[in-house]
């Protein structure tokens, strides 16, 4: 065991709805083993400007049902040369913090590895992101909420299709993993999911004729809407450039629409609040057994710990029962107008 007095915590990179329930749990667990916690405004820079204030649990008090995160968010690039790392670790010597709790995704995660050449203290991440692309852990804080958001505005959407008899692209965000489009594209029960996993833009020619025979089969069958599912940074140019590249390559007349950052705001739903705040708890508890360099994880539903060298990593995969599903099952059932 070792003593810990005062915590140092920070929320950095993009938002995700639960980390403000994950800020909440900190603070209420700290408080419990008589731990002070030190918030850092606007990520990392809040570390480099010394921008913070004490939390205390009437500042989290109603804070589990609250998108965004009260401590702000910011990318820091100060934070990729050396001179912000040492700023960065001066704040803590000054400010006698004992170790730093993370609320973020990769990025935030090097941040950490990077500073921890500079400074002693323990450190822990927790896996906040929509994306949920980060490696050793089933679920991401956010992930389920920008699930659900992207849902619920492609279920709109298709009202509208199903009206006009209308083919729509419907982007979605995840940087470079699929995660979010291949789940939300089969909750919607998207004509065509297109992301890394199961398309390669190589190609642009073949890809076309491709997704432009799959919509005229489909309107063969007197489909009254068809909605494609892709995922953002796939196609050149975005969803408003395919739609552009087919009506000049086949005439198939197409609406684009970016869902964009709706998928990154409103109140996280029960799942977040819940895997939020058990990460929470457990980071501080781990923080008490002396771990440091590791990330708090959830595998198999059950919370765990990896290192953060591992969480980096970049190797997780949408799982490929999704895949399968949706190329042999679920678009060929799309074709046949089921």
């Amino acid at each position: 065991m070792t003593t810990i007095q005062r915590v140092g915590l920070l929320t950095s990179g993009g938002d995700a709805p639960g980390m403000n329930a994950a800020i909440r749990a900190v603070v209420l667990a700290s408080t419990h083993y008589k731990i002070e916690v030190i918030g850092f405004k606007h990520g990392y820079n809040g570390l480099i400007n010394q921008d913070f204030f004490k939390l205390n649990p009437q500042q989290v008090h109603g804070l589990i049902n609250q998108g965004g995160t009260i401590l702000k968010s910011a990318r820091c690039k100060d934070f990729h040369h050396k001179n912000g790392l040492k700023q960065a670790a001066n704040t803590l010597i000054k400010e006698n913090i004992d170790a730093l709790i993370v609320i973020g995704g990769d990025g935030s995660f090097n941040g950490l590895l990077a500073l921890q050449q500079h400074w002693s203290g323990q450190v822990i991440g927790i896996p906040g992101t929509i994306d949920n692309d980060i490696d050793g852990t089933d679920h991401t804080i956010g992930f389920a909420t920008a699930v659900n958001t992207a849902i619920d505005a492609i279920d709109k959407i298709r009202d509208t299709a199903d009206a006009f008899e209308r083919v729509f692209i419907v982007e979605l965000m995840g940087r470079h993993s699929g995660q979010i489009t291949f789940n939300v594209g089969i909750a919607c029960a998207a004509e065509q999911v297109l992301s890394f996993e199961n398309f390669n833009t190589t190609d642009k020619l073949a890809r076309l004729n491709e997704i432009a025979k799959d919509i005229e089969q489909a309107q063969k069958t007197r489909q009254s809407s068809y909605i494609i599912v892709i995922a953002e940074n796939l196609w050149p140019g975005g969803a408003h450039q395919l739609a552009i590249d087919l009506k000049q390559h086949s005439q198939t007349d197409c609406t684009a629409c970016i869902l964009g950052y709706i998928q990154r705001g409103g109140s996280p739903v029960a799942k977040d609040r819940i895997i939020a705040t058990k990460m929470g708890v457990a980071a501080v508890q781990m923080l008490i057994e002396n771990k440091s360099n590791i990330m708090i994880a959830e595998q198999n539903n059950a919370l765990t710990t990896i290192a953060l060298t591992t969480a980096v990593k970049h190797q997780k995969q949408v799982s490929n029962s999704l895949i399968a599903a949706q190329k042999n099952i679920l678009a060929m059932s799309a074709q046949s107008g089921v």
